[in-house]
């Protein structure tokens, strides 16, 4: 099996990164899959921490689309996967425009990150606001493309689909079914701009194979934290997180050097 010569850095950040995968396909924490692409973004190039994660995204939507292969919204995949699409193509002209300008994807990374971090702190005010609200279909197709350009860019597409599906008030089961399949397809379509660009490498690959046990212990840590820990502190704990993160990929420096500099 080939590997990258990656240093401990690298390990301890992707293997923290992959666990937090696996607790948020376990049904846990408000936000805690989206620290995952910002934080292995620390420690390598934005567009190779997002392509090393793919595939073990894919492989546990599999496992979500399978659980819930009848209950989910039709009507709604069909409205906001067009504009998905669309949105995956932005975000590859981006990719292949900006690539070679890490300064930059770093930049968008982090406010992607401290974007994400307002969204959750604001979602029951905006949820207040919407509730109720019936979207024309072409809300749903600019949300779906906004979902399918960050999910791109971060793996960060799920507030804009929630904005969209969340009024509809579909009963759990639904709600949960419709989220699995809108993203099991949209990251299936994003194979298609990583294979073009080169960023699924054999060594990327190989690596993911390696961290699968890794998103099963994430898993069922999940499920042990949805049984002991309250959800409210643990989603603290993680947009904490997520806005230092956001924040020294946006400064381009570690925090502590502000101080120890």
């Amino acid at each position: 099996m080939i590997l990258p010569d990656y240093g401990l850095e690298f390990w301890v950040a992707t293997i923290i990164a992959v666990i937090f995968v696996g607790i948020a396909k376990a049904g846990f924490g408000g936000g805690v899959g989206a620290l995952s692409t910002p934080l292995m973004s620390l420690v390598l190039p934005v567009a190779e921490a997002a392509a090393l994660l793919l595939p073990l995204m894919i492989l546990a939507d599999q496992v979500a689309v399978y659980k819930y292969k009848q209950t989910f919204d039709r009507k709604t995949i069909w409205i906001t996967l067009p504009g998905a699409i669309v949105g995956i193509g932005l975000a590859w002209l981006v990719f292949d425009r900006l690539v070679s300008q890490e300064r930059l994807m770093k930049l968008g990374m982090g406010l992607i990150s401290l974007l994400f971090v307002v969204y959750q702190l604001t979602r029951d005010y905006i949820f207040k606001q919407i509730e109720g609200v019936r979207f024309p279909n072409w809300v749903g197709q600019l949300l779906g493309t906004t979902a399918g350009f960050t999910s791109t860019i971060a793996h960060v597409g799920g507030p804009p689909f929630q904005i969209y599906v969340i009024p509809q008030k579909f009963d759990r089961d639904v709600y949960v079914g419709t989220n699995a399949w809108f993203f099991w397809a949209v990251n299936l379509l994003k194979l298609i701009p990583f294979g073009f660009l080169g960023f699924l490498t054999i060594g990327n690959l190989t690596t993911t194979l390696v961290l699968i046990p890794i998103v099963i212990v994430g898993v069922y840590l999940g499920v042990w934290l949805n049984q002991r820990v309250s959800q409210g502190l643990f989603n603290g704990i993680i947009y904490s997180l997520m806005a230092v993160t956001g924040a020294q990929l946006v400064l381009g420096r570690s925090l502590l050097s502000l101080f120890f500099s």
